[in-house]
């Protein structure tokens, strides 16, 4: 597979992901609550993760904090910056049908 498409698809699972909890903000109409749960539920699975690759995590789990941190840090910084060049017209989410 190559190294595009393997983006691609990482770009599209997250747009699945982003319009869940688009869903589920409308829903709850609280953002900050479902941001909450999903940064959760993405320390969780990445845990699981980290527990299949490694051989000894604990060994290995400031490693591991490193590289997920280095990783989030880097994709939210792209997001932010997004987002300074082009502000977000509505604050609030659209109603789930």
């Amino acid at each position: 597979m190559s190294e595009a498409k393997k983006e691609t698809t990482i770009f599209e699972l997250a747009d699945q992901f982003i319009a869940l909890a688009n869903e589920l903000a409308g829903k709850e109409q609280d953002v900050s609550k479902v941001g909450t749960a999903m940064r959760f539920a993405a320390s969780r699975f990445n845990a699981f993760e980290a527990a299949l690759k490694s051989s000894d995590l604990a060994a290995e789990k400031d490693n591991a904090l490193e590289w997920f941190t280095d990783e989030y840090k880097a994709m939210l910084n792209d997001n932010l910056d997004d987002h300074i060049k082009n502000p977000v017209q509505s604050r609030e989410p659209e109603p789930a049908e």
